[in-house]
C-alpha cells in the first residue's frame, strides 16, 4: 500500500498521453479490495488519474492482482480486469517490478522518485534473467 513513483515501463498505449511524474497510489478498501489512483503529468503540465481496484487472486501472500479501471458496473466481465503482478520485490520493500502472464507490460516502481543507479542496474540484471526484453524499457522522467 502506499505512494510508488514509477521509475521505468514498457511503453504502452493507456500511458501515450503522459509526459512525466507518474506514480500510482494503493490504499486497502473497507471491503478487503485495493483502491488504486494512478496520475502523470501531461504535456500541458496539467496532471491526470485514471481510478481504479484491485483485488488479490489466490492466498494472502499471493503476488498476483487483478486491477480494473472499467466502470463498476462493468465489473462482472472478465475481460475488464487485468492481470497486475509482482513479480520482483527488494528486501527493503523499496523498488518492485510488476508485469502479467504474457510479459508485455512491465512496470518499475520505487516508493521514492529517484532510485540509486546499481539498484536499478540490479533490477534490470533480475528482470533479463526473467525473460524481459529489457532494451524496451523506457526511463520515466520525474518532476
Amino acid at each position: 500500500m502506499g505512494t510508488w513513483y514509477e521509475i521505468a515501463k514498457f511503453p504502452n498505449w493507456f500511458q501515450k498521453k503522459c509526459t512525466g511524474g507518474t506514480k500510482a497510489e494503493y490504499s486497502l478498501k473497507n471491503d478487503g479490495m485495493v483502491q488504486v489512483i494512478n496520475r502523470c503529468r501531461l504535456e500541458n503540465g496539467e496532471m491526470t488519474e485514471a481510478i481504479g481496484t484491485a483485488r488479490q487472486i489466490g492466498p494472502a501472500t499471493s503476488p498476483k492482482l487483478k486491477v480494473r479501471f472499467a466502470p463498476q458496473w462493468l465489473s462482472f466481465l472478465p475481460f475488464v480486469w487485468g492481470d497486475y503482478w509482482v513479480i520482483d520485490l527488494d528486501e527493503n520493500y523499496q523498488l518492485v517490478a510488476v508485469s502479467e502472464p504474457k510479459k508485455e507490460y512491465l512496470w518499475i516502481l520505487a516508493r521514492t522518485p529517484k532510485i540509486a543507479p546499481n539498484d536499478y542496474k540490479n533490477m534490470l540484471a533480475r528482470l533479463s534473467q526473467k525473460g524481459f526484453d529489457i532494451r524496451k524499457i523506457e526511463v520515466t522522467k520525474q518532476d
